[in-house]
């Protein structure tokens, strides 16, 4: 029950990301899922200009972090793997 609760959840969770993706485009970055963990915490890669950009951080807790969890409350954070 708890593998096919998790397989779920990840689904949505890259629904969600896919949901933010064209905003962070519109900016000549990009967001990747990477994995969703036990501890529900989902870690992504961003590329393009966001991946080296100095306000990336603000907008992965900011924007994306907020989005996510208000479309999932059940993910704890969103990390970047890449920062």
């Amino acid at each position: 029950m708890a593998i096919s609760k998790n397989t779920e959840l990840t689904a949505k969770a890259q629904s969600a990301i896919e949901q933010i993706r064209p905003y962070l485009q519109a900016d000549g970055g990009d967001i990747r899922f990477i994995e969703l963990t036990e501890e529900n915490i989902l870690n992504v890669e961003l590329t393009g200009s966001c991946g080296s950009c100095p306000f990336s951080r603000m907008t992965l807790k900011n924007g994306v972090e907020e989005a996510v969890k208000r479309a999932l409350p059940e993910i704890v954070a969103v990390e970047a793997v890449n920062m």
